[in-house]
């Protein structure tokens, strides 16, 4: 399978990643990539954007080096009520793509029923498009009910190959993983791989959620990344 979307990478922006917006088009471009989304993470990880960041975008141009650029935010999960944090008024008007995860650094958690309901209800919130790294560990959740809540609303979940990179030890990651691409195969879920890249170099490297895909045996007919025009119009849940 070709990858031809990259929809969560980073840039010095973020505060811990290491490449511009330009050395990420350009690795995109030399990679084959049609669609690279920047989603930089919102305001409550220490170090990145503030708001006037993101208002700021429309000077971006929306294509560089022949790849398509949506310019978004990785939203933080913040409770377990799905409270996110970054305002409303700013997910029409200034992002392309509305992403959201769970981050250690700035999440109340709960009981693993509790956690469970915030992401459903991040998964429900009609803005958010994909939810980032729901496998990584981070909070005790139950995935049966998240992947079904992910094929109700149309929120892709994501196989975030950058939780499974043996360094970071995320022991949970693997199984947890393993779990998602199962339900989602058993009840024809799509998934997006996600190299969640914070360097140039690592844009579209899907390489430790491919033996996952493998040994699930989970269809490429399900996975969006070698897909543009259907992750385009599965992603625009607002019509």
């Amino acid at each position: 399978m070709k990858t031809l979307i990259d929809a969560h990478t980073h840039t010095v922006a973020s505060g811990h990643a290491y490449s511009t917006i330009q050395e990420m088009a350009r690795a995109a471009a030399d990679k084959g990539i049609q669609i690279l989304a920047i989603t930089e993470h919102a305001p409550s990880i220490p170090g990145t954007c503030t708001p006037i960041y993101f208002r700021n975008m429309h000077v971006i141009p929306r294509e560089m080096y022949g790849v398509k650029l949506l310019m978004g935010a990785e939203l933080n999960i913040l409770d377990t009520r799905g409270t996110l944090d970054l305002d409303e008024r700013y997910y029409e008007k200034y992002l392309d793509l509305r992403i959201a995860g769970i981050h250690q650094l700035c999440y109340t958690p709960g009981t693993p029923e509790e956690n469970t309901d915030g992401m459903i209800a991040a998964i429900r919130n009609p803005w958010v498009q994909i939810i980032t790294h729901p496998g990584d560990g981070t909070a005790e959740l139950l995935f049966e009910p998240i992947v079904l809540a992910a094929k109700e609303s149309r929120t892709l979940l994501e196989i975030n190959s950058s939780s499974l990179i043996p360094s970071r030890h995320k022991e949970k990651a693997r199984p947890n993983n393993l779990e998602i691409l199962r339900l989602c195969k058993r009840y024809e879920v799509p998934v997006i791989l996600g190299s969640d890249a914070h360097i140039s170099f690592s844009v579209g490297d899907y390489r430790y959620a491919w033996p996952l895909i493998e040994e699930t045996g989970f269809p490429e007919a399900l996975i969006v990344n070698d897909k543009p025009d259907f992750f385009l119009r599965y992603i625009d849940k607002r019509g």
